[in-house]
């Protein structure tokens, strides 16, 4: 793992991450890119609602939740905030056949989710955005294709013992450093998407900033 501040170039500026997400600060940290881990408690699950009522593109939707994040994160520390603050959010969601999944429930729900995405592409929208002093300065929207291949039970039942409730933290119930690849037969688009989190893009953007090293 690369020291925390092994590329930054301007010591200055506190990157927050606005996510509880494991995967997300794992990948930052090992690009040697320090950063506070301050999550947005908000309501995914109604602002879903509300867009999907709306008729709302999913990758849009993707992109709302993530500035909403971000924003409610930039005010939470607004008061607190000493020198330059980058606040990024990020979110991802799942779309099949024009349906918007929503992570898994229970090993039952991981069963669910794999019957219903086997054999079918499906596409995961990743998106990021930044926040300085209240204003969105940068956001990225990304999208990779993946297709299922045909799954026996017995394979079900094997991966879902094997993979166990991890499973319920993807939206896909998957986790493609682990056992997820064994679920595909086909894969389109860049690795950071799929994993919720478009680093290439996020590192230039901080490079832009004078952030990380040029």
């Amino acid at each position: 793992m690369a020291p925390a501040d092994a590329m930054v170039s301007n010591r200055g500026c506190t990157v927050v991450l606005a996510s509880a997400s494991a995967v997300r600060t794992r990948l930052l940290t090992a690009v040697g890119v320090p950063h506070d881990i301050v999550p947005a408690h908000i309501d995914e699950g109604e602002v879903r609602d509300r867009l999907l009522a709306a008729d709302t593109a999913h990758g849009t939707i993707a992109e709302v939740l993530a500035e909403l994040k971000a924003q409610h994160v930039a005010m939470e520390l607004a008061a607190d905030v000493v020198g330059d603050t980058i606040v990024l959010g990020a979110d991802q969601v799942l779309s099949c056949e024009g349906e918007l999944f929503e992570k898994p429930v229970g090993l039952e729900g991981v069963r669910g989710h794999l019957r219903r995405l086997m054999g079918k592409d499906h596409t995961l929208h990743a998106a990021v955005c930044a926040v300085r002093d209240g204003t969105v300065i940068w956001h990225h929207n990304s999208s990779a294709r993946l297709r299922m291949r045909t799954l026996s039970d017995d394979f079900i039942e094997r991966y879902v013992k094997t993979v166990g409730e991890a499973a319920c933290q993807s939206v896909g119930a998957y986790e493609m450093e682990g056992m997820g690849p064994h679920l595909f037969s086909e894969i389109d688009g860049d690795f950071f998407d799929i994993l919720g989190f478009p680093l290439l893009p996020v590192l230039e953007f901080l490079r832009n900033e004078d952030v990380v090293m040029t």
